[in-house]
């Protein structure tokens, strides 16, 4: 059995958008078992923002999981967004996992924003100055988490799992971006954790320049699902088969 996953991210909802992906969304249940929100919901993190993502998601006919985004940060009230995107049915993840039952199976989804840092032979490192170290230390801890939660996946039967981020775990899915800012859209940190843990997809958004396709160095799927790069509502993924 095959488990259909929608997502998107950096859908940047603010008051003059509302209602523009409600109608794609409520044809959810005709593709897909579930819809994840890759961050970046919100333009500046406000409460009356996440009002108007919480009325385009509330009561949707497939569950709804996702993780916070930087925009989603900016106001310095995470604590609220998140309360309103929980209150309108969504979980919210931030270093821990969910079970979804699908028709094909459980899916099981992992989610933490994530942070920068760089890739591997360009990467920052915790050296230096202490608000360097913190900055290193703040990917490290998120990457820890994402592995502890997916290992937490190993207990609980599921046919395939999920990592959901913000940031991008690899370099493959930032071409077309400046190279220069590659640091700032990622670390191969979240890759790690991936791989050591283990997971059938990767999904992430955060680099709207980007490009849709990657793969991990230990080969697991990795799509950039940023709404600017794959100009839709939400894109579907398959996992599983007969």
């Amino acid at each position: 059995m095959t488990i259909r996953v929608a997502a998107v991210g950096d859908i940047h909802m603010g008051p003059d958008s509302e209602g523009l992906l409600r109608p794609a969304f409520e044809t959810l249940s005709d593709c897909a078992d579930l819809l994840l929100l890759a961050g970046d919901l919100t333009r500046h993190g406000t409460p009356q923002e996440a009002r108007v993502v919480a009325r385009e998601v509330r009561d949707l006919p497939v569950p709804v999981v996702a993780v916070l985004g930087n925009h989603d940060h900016h106001d310095e009230r995470p604590e609220e967004v998140t309360a309103i995107l929980r209150d309108a049915g969504v979980t919210v993840l931030e270093g821990g996992a969910t079970v979804v039952e699908c028709v094909g199976g459980r899916l099981g989804i992992a989610g933490t924003k994530g942070f920068g840092g760089g890739f591997v032979g360009r990467s920052a490192g915790e050296f230096g100055e202490p608000v360097m170290k913190e900055f290193v230390r703040t990917t490290r801890r998120s990457a820890d988490s994402l592995h502890a939660a997916l290992k937490e996946l190993d207990q609980r039967d599921c046919a395939a799992r999920v990592a959901l981020t913000h940031f991008s775990p690899v370099a493959d899915t930032l071409a077309g971006e400046p190279p220069e800012i590659h640091p700032f859209l990622g670390s191969y940190l979240l890759a790690e954790a991936i791989d050591t843990a283990g997971a059938d997809l990767a999904v992430h958004g955060h680099a709207h320049l980007g490009t849709e396709h990657g793969m991990t160095a230990g080969g697991v799927r990795v799509r950039n699902v940023a709404q600017p790069v794959i100009r839709r509502a939400f894109n579907v993924y398959r996992l599983g088969g007969d």
